[in-house]
């Protein structure tokens, strides 16, 4: 029996990760998601990370909002959208770039905080659009480096999807090698201006 420090009600299970399980509740009348170590996992103080991390993300916007995060479990605001990635078909070319464009803008906030995520080159479960915005979820692996690459991974995943994305190939890498050598703002516009005056 799962034991919380505050009161959750309606508790059930609502999936299962290599390193954890999800389950749901309702909490101050809101609906939210308790994170759990799956029992299986090898991996160590994965709950503990994405705490330590979501507090510090959710000052800039990034993340769901946590409600308490202790050693076995964290309680966060249950994002529920449609998926970034399985939406992206479905939506017309501007509404494409601008929320692709937000997710950018995302990354690079981590990237200035000098955190890593690890899955913006493959972001399939990881975003989700709710009220025409990005949320970000999983933040289990995430971990600090004096060279993050948010930004560059986020880009080569826009640049794997030709069918979906019109990019300048060679100028966007171009930009992504100087960004990579220097992540300032300056190499940072200049990115982002390449995606977003791109053309269907």
């Amino acid at each position: 029996m799962l034991k919380f420090e505050i009161k959750i009600n309606n508790l059930k299970f609502f999936d299962k990760g290599k390193r954890s399980l999800v389950y749901t509740g309702t909490y101050n009348h809101k609906k939210v998601g308790i994170k759990i170590k799956n029992p299986s996992s090898k991996a160590e103080s994965r709950i503990q990370n994405e705490g330590k991390f979501l507090k510090k993300l959710n000052k800039y916007g990034i993340g769901p909002n946590l409600i308490i995060a202790k050693r076995d479990y964290i309680v966060y605001e249950f994002i529920s959208g449609k998926c970034y990635y399985t939406e992206l078909q479905n939506l017309d070319y501007p509404e494409r770039i601008r929320l692709s464009l937000e997710i950018l803008d995302q990354c690079r906030i981590m990237d200035k905080l000098k955190i890593n995520k690890l899955e913006f080159n493959r972001p399939i479960k990881h975003f989700f659009i709710i009220k025409k915005q990005v949320k970000m979820i999983d933040f289990e692996r995430c971990y600090n480096t004096k060279r993050p690459k948010n930004v560059t991974q986020f880009c080569n995943f826009l640049l794997s999807k030709p069918e979906m994305f019109k990019l300048e190939k060679n100028n966007l890498i171009k930009l992504l090698i100087e960004y990579k050598n220097n992540q300032n703002k300056k190499q940072y516009e200049k990115i982002k201006k390449l995606i977003q005056t791109s053309k269907y």
